[in-house]
């Protein structure tokens, strides 16, 4: 029995780290498979979606807005700028190419410019439609005139309205409205499509969003497509995308996420549709949301609302979306307990505005909630320590009778009325919590750029002091002195010492390497992350000792 409880203790020495990858291992790396847009154009003629007739309510009569063809002229870049984000739309395809938001850096340096949600050379159209018969690619390099004269959109409060239109080979009229509101991330979107030829058209829309994804490190957080279908949230690893990129029900929205910002679609129709992920060249993966079917009589025009979210993974920001977009923000298995840690954090840092002090406070509040459970464990723990003697004369008393030993450790188990297992089942219920707020602070946007103290200036990312030229077995760039890492596994190394010592001298050895272990574990993690754990850790060490002084 004395054996099982030492396996037990050397197991949850690794329990974090265990449970972690079981239930938020890493993602796979993301190894975008080579598809050629062609192919991928292709794969579009193919689908086949249920068939409604046109909503009779959006059909309107199109002869007043047909759209007369000029002469060609070079393509136009429109830049919309409002307090939250500066965007540039293109007239070739009629998409974003650029979106800019103001209130975030690229990276933590002061002089870092602003994050922009696409790649900055505008090789990316985030944002395309096209006809299921033909394909994404049709429309991509078509020409739609901007209702504006200018080159310039701006607004600072209120709502504009942008309008990208063109008149096809094939006697379809297509319009692209873009709603723009002054202080939100959310803009309204439109598709008008207008049927000008005298024959019946029968297709379905396509609306489908873009966006790069280089390979992720530090994180667990997911990143690639997901959509709300059938009110589950599906998330796609990019590497799982070819065998899993089909999803059809009733669509809440489409999304590209990355850590922190997120593009996304709504279609404000609630009805039956289909979702279809893809993995281009260059790292480029395609959300596509896939109307139903539609038949467009002659000179009849029929529209397409939804809404766009381009912007961060915030609370506040997503909720004005509705259309259950906040639902994007998951972090995992105990998410239901992460929130409500979110939003504790967040007010601690409206009294106190620095988000290090306001994860002291916030591990020291979950310490309080959670002391019983400790001091009931350390309990246990300390008067096992008391037995540890008498365990010892036990085991060289009986070491040639392995079965006799087992039942002599058990009945002085028995006599002195403790449990073996008194010291592990406590541990065992304080995990959710520990994993709660282990996601939240990994992938919360408000620690993203959040400076604590002196060098440590971004709680999102791994704590270095100082940076080197030359590179450290096990530690991804920067190079530096992982500061709050190395004092958290002398925090551990000290916590070991005072834990009762297991009785076979190879197994004590092995929990001595477990601050080790996790020190190398955490060299990567970021500086919110292993602060909260130093922290976790020292408030352990001293209910530890209370608890020692007072049963010991």
């Amino acid at each position: 029995m004395d054996q099982m409880r030492l396996l037990l203790a050397l197991v949850l020495s690794f329990l974090v780290f265990m449970l972690w990858n079981v239930f938020f291992g890493q993602e796979a790396q993301q190894k975008p498979a080579p598809q050629l847009r062609q192919e991928a154009q292709k794969e579009e003629k193919s689908v086949s979606v249920a068939p409604s007739p046109a909503p009779s309510t959006l059909a309107k009569p199109v002869l007043e807005n047909t759209v007369t063809p000029k002469p060609a002229r070079p393509s136009r870049q429109i830049t919309v700028e409002t307090p939250l984000y500066k965007a540039v739309f293109s007239e070739t395809g009629g998409g974003i190419r650029s979106f800019i938001l103001k209130q975030f850096r690229a990276t933590a340096a002061a002089d870092s410019p602003l994050m922009n949600l696409f790649p900055d050379d505008m090789a990316v159209n985030g944002l395309l439609i096209g006809l299921s018969s033909i394909g994404i690619g049709a429309f991509e390099n078509e020409l739609f005139r901007a209702s504006l004269d200018g080159d310039q959109l701006s607004l600072t409060d209120g709502t504009r309205e942008l309008v990208f239109s063109s008149l096809t080979a094939s006697g379809m009229q297509i319009d692209k409205v873009y709603r723009f509101a002054a202080n939100s991330y959310v803009i309204g979107f439109e598709v008008r499509l207008a049927n000008t030829t005298d024959q019946v058209l029968k297709d379905a829309l396509v609306v489908a969003l873009r966006n790069t994804f280089p390979v992720k490190k530090n994180s667990q957080a997911f990143e690639g497509p997901s959509a709300l279908v059938n009110g589950s949230v599906e998330r796609i690893p990019i590497d799982e995308i070819e065998k899993k990129g089909r999803l059809n029900g009733l669509v809440n929205w489409v999304a590209l996420e990355s850590r922190y910002f997120a593009s996304s679609l709504m279609p404000l129709k609630d009805q039956e549709a289909a979702v279809r992920f893809a993995v281009l060249p260059e790292h480029v993966v395609e959300a596509q949301y896939l109307e139903p079917e539609f038949a467009l009589a002659p000179q009849i025009r029929s529209n397409f609302e939804y809404q766009l979210f381009f912007g961060p993974k915030s609370m506040n920001a997503v909720r004005q979306a509705g259309h259950e977009l906040p639902r994007i923000i998951d972090f995992g298995t105990f998410d239901v307990l992460a929130k409500p840690c979110l939003w504790l954090m967040n007010y601690i840092y409206e009294i106190i505005p620095n988000y290090g002090v306001a994860i002291i406070i916030l591990t020291l509040l979950s310490k309080i909630l959670l002391w019983p459970l400790g001091t009931k464990s350390y309990k246990s723990m300390s008067q096992m320590k008391k037995l540890q003697p008498l365990i010892q004369e036990l085991r060289g008393k009986y070491k040639n009778d392995r079965k006799k030993m087992n039942e002599e450790i058990m009945r002085l188990h028995r006599t002195y009325n403790i449990n073996p297992l008194g010291g592990c089942l406590p541990m065992l219920l304080q995990i959710p919590v520990f994993f709660a707020l282990y996601r939240m602070l990994d992938q919360a946007i408000e620690l993203r750029h959040a400076h604590f103290i002196w060098w440590i200036n971004d709680l999102s990312a791994p704590d270095r002091l100082f940076h080197f030229d030359f590179s450290i077995p096990f530690m991804e760039p920067p190079y530096g002195i992982p500061v709050l890492t190395l004092v958290m596994g002398a925090t551990m190394f000290w916590q070991q010492k005072m834990t009762p010592p297991a009785g076979d001298p190879t197994q004590a050895k092995m929990m001595l390497l477990m601050p080790v272990v996790f020190t190398f574990i955490f060299i990567n993690f970021s500086a919110g992350l292993v602060l909260y754990w130093l922290v976790n850790n020292v408030l352990s060490i001293g209910q530890q000792y209370y608890t020692q002084k007072k049963f010991g």
